[in-house]
């Protein structure tokens, strides 16, 4: 071959040959240049996704409006984050806890609902809770706390007008009723006077004559006249006393319509302190009270919900039994408690005999049935006796102004009285019958003046329910 066509041959040989080299070498960058716009895309696409998820295009466009001006390095998601819980301590108070912003809105809707629930109560108002707000509805309470100040200030200038009279009416009738009662012993006197010289005539007529008994005769009939006369006085200065006591009582009863009184079992209602810890696990509750309150081993409360009054029938969510003690705390354990509505830190205890400033006055009357089988418990004045004793209070017998609270059991049973053929049959028929009219005349004393005093009267059950003793109370050999 010639010497030209081979130095040509072999210069196309290296030309193919770095074409080839290039053309690798292209396809593997363009390869790897593939590979990661895939990578990128993917991702991007990922990236756009989660984006999505946080915002549409619309809201993220007008993120200014929507959430404020961003506030040095913190992310727009952080400043919602603090706006959220701004708002949720405004509403629930502080101190905000570290969960999801759904467990927070929950908790603030749940708030505001309980708020609208007890605004309702206090103003007679339906409140819609998908449009009401704490602001309208604290601007609705402030109106109704305006209205009711100006209510009250009338009331008690009222009040105040009635009390200046009726003090000038009860002065004027005690010493009406002091000049009354002065005649009246005057006029009783001169009776028991004329009655004396009435006996001693009669006794002088039986020793003397007839003319001298005709005398005397006169004389008698013309001292039953004055005695008549001062009789007619006297029924005169009583009518006089009874109206004036009329005037009284018609005042009494005009001031009780104006300002009427107090609840009479409103110290029941009082909460003896809050629970500031709760141990589920070990059913065991720490409370603000302790040795200093003069709380000891054994006393149980009732438990309430701290943002509910004290129901009537004195029903709590748990009973609860003190073992612990230390001088401003103590421990008891969970007798009862309702699992829907657990004890929560903040709720309030009570017991209706215990208190820790003063030793509680007690009258418990009427027959009893402790342990539920139907049939009345002989013994079971002693026992509630005991367990009021044992928590701190007193029992006596009959109600006076210092008895506190009346326990009111069933009233006595009281057998027909007894005939001769009973009395034939049981000798002893007539004393039980006397016993159990006693019995049940002195149930009555006592209910009458319990509520002519306005002192509380709680029946069994209610008075269980506020000592926190009912759950145990149902317990066979607890008394």
């Amino acid at each position: 071959m010639p010497v030209g066509k081979r130095k040509q041959s072999s210069a196309v040989f290296y030309a193919s040959l770095t074409f080839v080299g290039l053309f690798v070498a292209a396809t593997t960058v363009a390869v790897i240049y593939y590979v990661r716009a895939e990578k990128h895309r993917t991702e991007a696409a990922r990236l756009q996704s989660d984006f999505s998820e946080l915002a549409n295009p619309q809201e993220w466009g007008n993120r200014g409006k929507i959430i404020g001006t961003r506030q040095g390095r913190k992310t727009y998601l952080g400043m919602m984050i603090d706006y959220l819980d701004k708002t949720v301590a405004l509403i629930t108070g502080g101190p905000i806890e570290p969960t999801s912003a759904e467990v927070k809105a929950g908790t603030a809707a749940k708030d505001v609902n309980e708020a609208i629930k007890l605004a309702q109560q206090r103003i007679n108002e339906k409140i819609d809770p998908n449009t009401a707000g704490l602001v309208s509805i604290i601007q609705k309470l402030t109106a109704k706390l305006d209205t009711t100040t100006d209510e009250k200030a009338a009331v008690t200038k009222n009040y105040q007008d009635l009390k200046n009279s009726f003090d000038t009416a009860v002065q004027e009738g005690r010493k009406k009723e002091q000049e009354l009662i002065a005649e009246k012993e005057k006029y009783h006197q001169q009776v028991l006077d004329i009655t004396g010289k009435y006996n001693d005539l009669q006794r002088l007529m039986e020793k003397t004559s007839d003319e001298r008994a005709q005398t005397l005769m006169a004389q008698l009939d013309q001292e039953r006249n004055n005695l008549k006369q001062l009789n007619d006085q006297l029924l005169k200065t009583q009518a006089e006393l009874t109206m004036t006591q009329d005037r009284m009582r018609r005042t009494l009863e005009e001031l009780e319509k104006i300002k009427p009184p107090p609840q009479r079992d409103a110290a029941a209602y009082k909460p003896d302190g809050k629970v500031i810890l709760v141990d589920e696990q070990a059913a065991v509750v720490h409370l603000s009270i302790g040795t200093a309150n003069r709380v000891y081993r054994g006393l149980t409360f009732s438990v309430y919900d701290r943002n509910a009054p004290i129901p009537k029938d004195g029903k709590g969510k748990a009973e609860i039994e003190v073992f612990g003690l230390e001088p401003n705390v103590s421990a008891a354990r969970v007798i009862r408690c309702e699992q829907r509505n657990p004890i929560a830190e903040g709720d309030i205890v009570a017991n209706l005999i215990w208190d820790s400033d003063k030793s509680n006055i007690f009258v418990v009357v009427g027959e009893f049935d402790l342990n539920g089988d139907g049939n009345i418990d002989f013994d079971a004045i002693s026992k509630i006796r005991a367990l009021v004793e044992k928590w701190g209070g007193s029992v006596t017998d009959n109600v006076s102004a210092e008895t506190d609270f009346v326990v009111l059991g069933q009233a006595p049973y009281v057998p027909r009285e007894p005939t001769l053929e009973d009395l034939e049959v049981d000798p002893t028929a007539k004393e039980k019958y006397q016993a159990a009219l006693q019995k049940l005349n002195h149930y009555r004393e006592v209910q009458n003046r319990a509520e002519a005093l306005r002192i509380p009267i709680f029946k069994y059950d209610r008075f269980l329910y506020f000592v926190g003793y009912k759950e145990q109370a149902n317990k066979p050999g607890v008394f």
